[in-house]
């Protein structure tokens, strides 16, 4: 069964990292989700009645990343956290996209909270994923671009397995080999923040609210932390509600 990994030297340099990840077994993304629609629906409600807004680069929980983005040599404002450009989105357009009920879900809870998520079909994952810093030899195919073939620079963080990046800039953009459809069956979804003392509490209530939203359509669903105390976690759908820090 293979595992998530925070790397020690990632771990040094942001040592109040904590990362929710929240897996799932036997998804049927095919049905309908209607818990998943009505946040969407509520989110888009209360954005266009003014009375919420999503998070933007003056909130300290998008600010703590673009510094985090600075230290390791990308340009926030050009190359966003994924969090930052759905808000952006949302704020500008009023609406959210739609693309299948696990990955609507993940942008829901994130936007609403936030902090970053992604998500990985393990099914197309090789060994390991390590949160890391790369090295310059990696490559990386990005989402919706399967001819396309970049290089991350040397010092950026990145999700990686056995055969390549799986993610860039820490959150910025995810693979395409490992992309979600709805046919996806067995999905890690991940959530992030740089600040536990801060953050911690909404990074378990978004956590808990993902996991409400995929339950329904799913046969085993589980929550587990990584943190600099507890790097590792086995992606498994069983067991303990919540392991780690």
């Amino acid at each position: 069964m293979l595992s998530f990994r925070l790397d020690p030297a990632v771990a040094d340099a942001f040592p109040d990292t904590l990362i929710a990840l929240v897996t799932a077994t036997g998804l049927r993304g095919r049905e309908a989700w209607p818990r998943t629609d009505a946040a969407l629906a509520e989110l888009e409600r209360q954005v266009t009645d003014g009375s919420w807004q999503p998070a933007d680069e003056t909130d300290p929980r998008i600010e703590a990343w673009h510094t985090a983005y600075r230290s390791f040599g990308t340009n926030p404002r050009r190359i966003r956290p994924s969090v930052d450009a759905l808000g952006r989105r949302l704020a500008k357009k009023g609406a959210l996209p739609r693309i299948n009920p696990a990955v609507d879900s993940y942008n829901a809870v994130s936007v609403r909270h936030g902090l970053p998520a992604g998500a990985f079909d393990l099914d197309h994952v090789t060994g390991d994923v390590v949160i890391r810093h790369a090295d310059g030899g990696e490559r990386f195919t990005p989402l919706g671009e399967p001819d396309t073939v970049e290089h991350p620079k040397p010092g950026e963080i990145i999700y990686a397995d056995t055969i390549d990046v799986l993610t860039r800039h820490w959150n910025h953009r995810d693979a395409h080999r490992t992309r979600v459809t709805a046919d996806s069956r067995h999905v890690a979804f991940i959530l992030e923040t740089l600040h536990a003392t801060r953050d911690g509490h909404l990074l378990r209530a978004a956590a808990g609210e993902l996991r409400g939203l995929l339950a329904p359509h799913a046969d085993r669903t589980a929550v587990q932390y990584l943190s600099p105390e507890w790097p590792y976690a086995a992606a498994r759908t069983s067991g303990s509600d919540v392991e780690g820090r």
